[in-house]
C-alpha cells in the first residue's frame, strides 16, 4: 500500500550581508521579493480553497459514517503524527492535516508580505540621498528584509 505523508518544518531566519550601489537598487530588490511573495501567496490561497472544500466533504462523510455506526465524533487525534526533535511528521494525512499545513503557509506568507511592505515604506525617506555615486550601501538582511543599512565610501 502506498502511503503519503506531510512534513511540517518551521522556517528559520537567515541573516546575510549584501552590497548595493543605490537605494533604488534596494527598493527594486524589495519589490521583486514582494511580487514573488504575492505570487506564492496566491498559489497557496488557491490550493487552500481546493483543500478546504475537500476537508469539508471529508468531515461530512465522517460525521455520517460515525452517526450510522452509533459512535461519538469526539476523538479527532491523528494517530499517524509523530514529533521528532520539534519536527512534526504526519503519515497518511487527512484533508484537515493538509488544510492546516496550507493555512500555516498562508499565514506565514501574509506576515512576511506585511514585513516586506513596511521595509519598503521605511526606505522611502532615503530617496532624499539622491546620487549615491562613490558610496556603497551595505545592507544586513534577515530573510530578505533589510534590518540595517551601512553607508560607506566605495
Amino acid at each position: 500500500m502506498n502511503k503519503s505523508f506531510v512534513i511540517l518544518i518551521g522556517i528559520d531566519m537567515s541573516t546575510i550581508v549584501k552590497t548595493y550601489d543605490s537605494v533604488e537598487e534596494i527598493a527594486e530588490t524589495l519589490e521583486k521579493e514582494i511580487g514573488d511573495t504575492k505570487s506564492a501567496l496566491g498559489d497557496y490561497l488557491r490550493k487552500l480553497d481546493s483543500i478546504r472544500n475537500l476537508a469539508e466533504k471529508s468531515q461530512k462523510i465522517r460525521d455520517v459514517v460515525m452517526k450510522l455506526a452509533g459512535k461519538k465524533n469526539g476523538n479527532n487525534e491523528n494517530l499517524g503524527q509523530v514529533e521528532v526533535g520539534g519536527l512534526k511528521i504526519i503519515l497518511d494525512p487527512n484533508p484537515y492535516d493538509e488544510l492546516t499545513a496550507i493555512e500555516d503557509a498562508v499565514r506565514s506568507h501574509q506576515e512576511y508580505l506585511l514585513v516586506l511592505q513596511k521595509a519598503r515604506e521605511a526606505l522611502k525617506p532615503l530617496d532624499q540621498l539622491g546620487d549615491t555615486e562613490g558610496l556603497k550601501l551595505m545592507v544586513i538582511e534577515d530573510r530578505g528584509v533589510p534590518q540595517r543599512i551601512l553607508i560607506k565610501p566605495a
